[in-house]
């Protein structure tokens, strides 16, 4: 009896988006009747929307699918544009007595390096703004969506609160954003406003970031301003010191102290070692360079072989003129200053006493601005951010309910055909690079400097090649081992070149008068200015 054939990832991805689409134009619209706006971009947008007339905002706005669907949004076609678009809402939401859900898809199909994918709420009109004039000045309630440029990488929520007090509107960040997740897949953005001051970021569904709109630790600057606040024209006395420590002003540099010493001297013990060979370089010319048959001397000048290390000089102490090793000169004792004390005149740190806040004001609540309008205001290098699903609701059921029926079966197509396509590619590299390995390992167990690990590296690959699946770091760091073992054996009973020992070398004095902070420094000096030799008589380059 033969088997049952399996379906491809990719024909059962399809069938499933076909079996929901069903479902997904029953409850769509169900549930667009208690949504309280809700943009599919299924249809043009052109007399919808309106796209901003101003001249910065040059990108060209088109009604398009998404990549490998039949479902149309808002696409972003042009790379290193500004676009500027809105829509106006039949009716005024309000932010303050119940829950508000903002959700919106974006797909960035060719990824996002820098640029914008977010939405801006607005204000009324009345605030200022015109929508043939929209644009980055136009007067919003709440920015929401991702943000990616450099070191920024975010998910944005950002609201403009009035100031009871000053009268003025403070644009407030939520602090420690989400990421924008970095793929090119679609993905749904979910804002929930709560009655009772809690905020949700949601990315698919799945909560990852919660607020409090009260809170000082969610917001910077807080909602709320301190009550107090440091006096502005408060100023430091004049005679005010903040030095905790100061030089002692009775010290006095010793008499034998000399500045001018230097930290090194040469080593006037130090002899020439038996077998330096003083006529041969440490460089030679490459025997076995040749000069390449399109070099033209003319044009290319003359050709001059590259340089390779004296292999005389490996077996002997040194090569070249040699010349006597510095050392540490035992009179160096540096720049002398005069230890710290306390200093009695100290006061601590100043700062300004704190006055009223002029500003400061209570509230149980924020008082959201209304939202009258939806724009898309971006600056974005990338094109291909298609934009699609934009939902207004007040219960995240419903919000739910949409990224079931219009997100999920795309994603879902997208997830499982980006699976097939890393199988696919990744199967077929990675096979073939462990083959690679596995052939080095095999050839390097044959090298008879290795013949005593044979067995050992033999018994492994064995067990590595019965786990194909391991990870490519694995197989290297295996082959890191052998290769470590292989120079072990080749280089660890070679000959260590001749050293030359210094001794009776007396250290240097410190004076009583230093103070500690000075001897540290005294220190750092010596650590800094002589560093390791690879060989004491070699001569100096």
């Amino acid at each position: 009896m033969e088997e049952p054939k399996r379906i491809p990832l990719r024909i059962f991805a399809l069938l499933l988006l076909i079996s929901t689409s069903a479902f997904q134009i029953l409850y769509a619209s169900e549930d667009a009747d208690d949504a309280i706006f809700y943009e599919s971009f299924d249809e043009a947008f052109e007399g919808r929307w309106i796209v901003s007339q101003k001249d910065d905002y040059t990108g060209v706005w088109k009604h398009a699918k998404s990549e490998g669907h039949d479902d149309y949004g808002l696409l972003v076609s042009d790379k290193a544009r500004k676009y500027a678009i809105v829509k106006e809402l039949d009716e005024t939401v309000k932010l303050k007595d119940e829950t508000v859900v903002l959700q919106f898809e974006t797909r960035l199909q060719n990824g996002l390096e820098c640029g914008g994918a977010y939405l801006k709420y607005l204000r009324p009109q009345e605030a200022g703004w015109k929508p043939k004039e929209f644009d980055n000045e136009s007067p919003y309630s709440i920015m929401f969506g991702p943000d990616k440029c450099g070191a920024t990488n975010k998910v944005h929520f950002i609201f403009k609160h009035k100031n009871p007090k000053s009268g003025e509107y403070v644009e407030h960040h939520l602090k420690h954003p989400p990421s924008v997740p970095s793929d090119k897949l679609s993905h749904v953005y979910t804002a929930i406003l709560k009655s009772d001051n809690e905020l949700q970021i949601l990315i698919d569904g799945e909560q990852k970031k919660k607020a409090n709109f009260l809170s000082a630790d969610d917001f910077e600057p807080p909602l709320i301003p301190p009550k107090t606040i440091p006096d502005p024209d408060d100023k430091k006395p004049e005679d005010w010191d903040e030095r905790e420590k100061i030089p002692d002003p009775n010290a006095v540099k010793p008499d034998d102290w000399d500045e001018d010493a230097p930290l090194e001297i040469l080593d006037e013990e130090a002899e020439k070692p038996e077998g330096w060979l003083d006529d041969e370089p440490e460089e030679i010319d490459d025997p076995e360079a040749t000069k390449p048959e399109d070099w033209d001397d003319e044009e290319d000048g003359e050709w001059e072989a590259p340089k390779i290390d004296n292999p005389k000089c490996e077996a002997a102490p040194g090569c070249g003129e040699w010349k006597r090793p510095m050392k540490r000169n035992p009179a160096y004792k540096g720049k002398w200053h005069a230890p710290l004390i306390e200093n009695p005149a100290y006061k601590g740190i100043w700062k300004p006493r704190d006055i009223p806040n002029p500003e400061y004001f209570e509230l149980k609540k924020p008082d959201f601005e209304p939202i009258a309008a939806i724009g898309i205001e971006i600056w974005t290098m990338q094109d291909g951010i298609l934009f699609d699903n934009i939902l207004i609701a007040n219960d995240d059921k419903i919000a739910a309910s949409y990224r079931e029926t219009t997100w999920k079966p795309k994603f879902t197509v997208e997830k499982e055909k980006q699976k097939e396509e890393e199988l696919e590619t990744g199967s077929s590299g990675l096979a073939g690079f462990q083959k690679k390995i596995f052939d080095l390992l095999y050839k390097a167990a044959d090298i008879p400097l290795l013949s005593d690990y044979k067995l050992k590296i033999y018994d492994v690959i064995e067990k590595l090649e019965k786990q194909p699946n391991l990870t490519v770091g694995i197989l290297v760091a295996f082959v890191v081992v052998v290769v470590s073992i292989f120079f072990r054996i080749i280089f660890g009973g070679k000959k260590k070149p001749t050293r030359v020992e210094r001794t009776n070398v007396e250290p240097a004095e410190t004076s009583t008068s230093q103070g500690s902070a000075e001897n540290e420094e005294n220190k750092e000096d010596e650590s800094a200015a002589a560093p390791p030799r690879r060989r004491s008589t070699r001569r100096d380059n």
